[in-house]
């Protein structure tokens, strides 16, 4: 009896590998050769030029792909936009037909496709087989019931128009469902550039889009280089880019479209935490691990690369992980019964190969299992590091690869402080027994997906993407569909005139108005909850309608900008407090502000009118109302995936933000920025209408009798182009949301690249800002919260 348990220890796996003739004999229907899939027909790449992609387990060529030039861009976006009006004019039931369509055609094709994609990218053919390809029909019968009930669920709202969309190489017909999927559903029409390295199974999905008669046109296909992406980025009559890839690329498209009016949204990189505590079941921790760094060769955004492990259990898990490393097999991506397969092309593999050495150069030890290496192919072992300081290259970047680093913690406090360690905020793994630990742990992560137990789930339903500088942007969900989409009046806006070139102001010299002294009227800025004297020194005139003196504001700096970014940050907590308070907060504003109405009016309209003045108060008390209404109604949801878990979708606070607010509309106009921010647990610095600054002199008053604690609003004022200048350029900013002119929009687009922070502008464009459609609710509300997706399982 002994003997045979030991040959079921002993024994090894034989090969099972997975038969590619059916892949095979589709690449020879096409010749091996592929043009561009453009107006519903291939066409030959303009300029004639095509590369080679490979098998990364062989290195064989697969086929010959057609290199994407700014005309075949050109060529596609056309199509696009010709096909856009009477696509977009179908009614949601017809293009949920397609969607539809599209999914059955996905599962019809689905064993070709999940070859196909092995093949190409290299990963193993049960992940491909059971993970990607239904996942790809998941996205589009998901979708397909979202274009159904789009005009129900989103009334006021439509398409953006053509939509560019560039994908990675990790998930390459995943990827493609995640973006084409909601585009098409929203009435969009779509050019999408695959990876270089992983054309083959978009292409495939073209041919399924022909075999569904899809409209020619509707989806573009243009294959090529980090060249193409770029044409398509830069493309002036492309409506949104929605970019999945590395943080770098991201950075360089945000500038790039700075200037332009194309609705952007990016998931990018990640460092993900996987949090083990000592009260966790350590076996199933050990198991997650698997599947959270060493599926698909570690090469996924959420990848759980830094294992954070409560010191108590470190030796015992350590030893548990090593063992488990020993069985892991490395082969053939096509063999099923292998956990990791090929690495996607040799620079990946060096970058892999060159970030460990340096890690080890750091100080930290690198284990490796004994497990023999394909001679023919790319493979990297399955890789742990151990003694990782946090500050180390291989804590703070971004491998892509089989490799784990791992830390150790004491209290929860300090595995929530590793655990927002890191440029990053993409995901998260936590694990305890005890739910109110995970739970509470997973609350404050700085992660737009957590997963309690459980490890890289997905699902159309549930929304994905990160915070900080893992992008901005959601994809799946309710919030996926949003990316897709903008307010009808927004779209139909006019354009803002230029705002006049600011003026340099001299030193201030004061002088007594005629008829005799006055008490001089000099405001001050407002920061953590004290007025404060700007540390220029300076002040500028203010002059009303009839260009009288009406009191001097002050010409705050980057010193005042950051002295209110600190007290900003000290009052975070002010996100944590409950939503009922909030909302007793902003009617206890509204209250006070009633009580000044005559005297905030008639200083006011000297700068407006009487009549804008009286209005603009009136709607402001209002507007205070409804956001006091919404603080503890715009929530969340749960969401109901096809696995025992619930995702709570969580409406979390952005963080601290910069506003710059238009010219027009001196007090309503700020108001109704500040509002849906602090309603939703934000805390702002503020740059009031450079035409009529004095009015933070009335507002700081209202916020200091009203209970606001210190520091969740700050008002600097001054030359509203140098702040806003500096306000895009601070790191330690999550936000700017900017309401002037089209060049300062792009202003801040161009600089937010430092530390990618959301960025929420007019497009300068004209708001009505007294009118309730245009300037308050829900479109304010969306881009005052980011959203956490919290993964909980159930049951045993």
């Amino acid at each position: 009896m002994s003997k045979i348990a030991d040959k079921f220890v002993s024994m090894e796996y034989g090969p099972a590998l997975e038969d590619p003739k059916e892949a095979f004999a589709w690449l020879d229907r096409h010749s091996r050769r592929f043009g561009h899939f453009i107006n519903g027909a291939w066409q030959p790449p303009i300029e004639g030029e095509h590369f080679n992609t490979t098998d990364p387990s062989t290195g064989d060529r697969l086929a010959s792909v057609a290199q994407g030039s700014a005309a075949d861009v050109d060529a596609a976006v056309k199509a696009a936009r010709a096909a856009f009006p009477e696509w977009n004019s179908l009614s949601g039931h017809i293009r949920a037909r397609y969607l539809y369509a599209l999914a059955r055609q996905v599962q019809k094709h689905s064993r070709r496709l999940a070859v196909l994609e092995t093949l190409d990218n290299g990963k193993p053919i049960p992940d491909s087989r059971d993970i990607d390809i239904p996942l790809v029909s998941r996205h589009f019968y998901h979708h397909a019931g979202w274009a159904q009930l789009l005009h129900q669920e989103f009334p006021g709202y439509e398409a953006c128009g053509v939509v560019g969309q560039v994908i990675p190489w990790n998930f390459p017909l995943l990827m493609l469902a995640w973006k084409i999927g909601p585009a098409l559903a929203t009435g969009n029409t779509v050019v999408l550039k695959p990876a270089e390295f992983t054309p083959v199974t978009a292409l495939a999905f073209a041919e399924i889009c022909q075999e569904i008669a899809l409209p020619p046109g509707v989806v573009n296909i243009v294959t090529g280089d980090g060249r193409t992406g770029e044409a398509l980025v830069k493309h002036p009559d492309v409506d949104k880019i929605a970019f999945t890839g590395s943080t770098e690329v991201g950075r360089a498209i945000r500038k790039a479209t700075a200037t332009s009016h194309k609705k952007l949204s990016l998931e990018l990189g990640g460092k993900s935490p996987f949090i083990i505590f000592d009260d966790a079941d350590l076996d199933s921790a050990v198991e997650g691990l698997v599947d959270g760094i060493w599926f698909n060769q570690g090469q996924v955004c959420c990848a759980g690369s830094r294992l954070l492990m409560q010191e108590s259990v470190t030796e015992t898990l350590v030893a548990k992980i090593r063992a488990r490393m020993e069985t892991l097999r490395v082969g053939a991506p096509l063999d099923k019964s292998i956990d990791i397969g090929a690495i996607v092309a040799p620079v990946q593999l060096e970058r892999i190969r060159r970030l460990v050495d340096q890690g080890v150069a750091e100080g930290a030890t690198c284990n490796q299992p004994g497990t023999k290496l394909p001679v023919k192919g790319l493979y990297y072992p399955p890789t742990l590091l151990t003694n990782v300081h946090p500050s180390s290259t291989v804590a703070q970047e971004e491998i892509f690869g089989p490799v784990l680093a791992a830390m150790t913690f004491r209290t929860l406090r300090e595995a929530v402080e590793l655990a927002n360690n890191t440029t990053y905020g993409l995901a998260a793994s936590v694990w305890s027994e005890n739910i109110n630990v995970a739970l509470q742990v997973a609350s404050q992560i700085k992660a737009g997906v957590v997963w309690v137990n459980s490890t890289n789930l997905f699902d159309a339903a549930c929304g994905f993407g990160g915070y900080r500088e893992s992008g901005y942007g959601r994809e799946g969900g309710r919030e996926g569909l949003l990316e897709y989409l903008e307010p009808t009046w927004f779209k139909r806006a006019a354009q803002l005139p230029a705002s006049p070139k600011a003026e340099p102001h001299p030193e201030i010299e004061e002088s007594a108005p005629a008829g005799g002294l006055s008490i001089d009227r000099t405001v001050k800025l407002y920061i953590g909850g004290k007025q404060a004297r700007p540390d220029s020194g300076y002040s500028f005139a203010i002059h009303g309608m009839d260009g009288s003196l009406l009191g001097e504001a002050p010409l705050g700096n980057r010193k005042d900008i950051r002295n209110a970014v600190e007290a900003a940050r000290k009052a975070e907590t002010w996100g944590k407090v409950t939503a009922h308070n909030r909302a007793q907060v902003l009617f206890y504003l509204a209250e006070n502000l009633s009580q000044r109405t005559d005297e905030i009016t008639r200083r006011l309209a000297q700068a407006v009118g009487e009549k804008q003045a009286a209005n603009e108060v009136a709607r402001s008390i209002e507007r205070i109302f409804t956001y006091a209404a919404w603080a503890d109604k715009f929530d969340g949801a749960v969401h109901n995936p096809p696995f025992r878990n619930v995702s709570l979708a969580m409406n979390e606070a952005v963080g601290t933000m910069g506003i710059v607010a238009p010219t027009e509309a001196p007090l309503l106009a700020l108001l109704s920025l500040i509002l849906p921010s602090i309603a939703m647990g934000n805390t702002v610095v503020a740059i009031p209408s450079e035409r009529y600054p004095l009015v933070a002199g009335d507002l700081y008053q209202l916020f200091d009798t009203s209970d606001l604690p210190a520091g969740v609003v700050n008002l600097v004022t001054g030359r509203a182009s140098e702040l806003t200048k500096i306000l895009a350029e601070h790191d330690d900013l999550d936000a700017v949301w900017c309401f002037a002119d089209e060049a300062a929009a792009a202003q801040v687009k161009a600089l937010s690249i430092g530390n990618l922070k959301q960025v929420f502008t007019n497009e300068g464009r004209a708001i009505e800002w007294f009118d309730q459609k245009e300037a308050e609710g829900r479109w304010f509300l969306q881009h005052a919260v980011q959203v956490k997706n919290i993964w909980v399982p159930y049951g045993e």
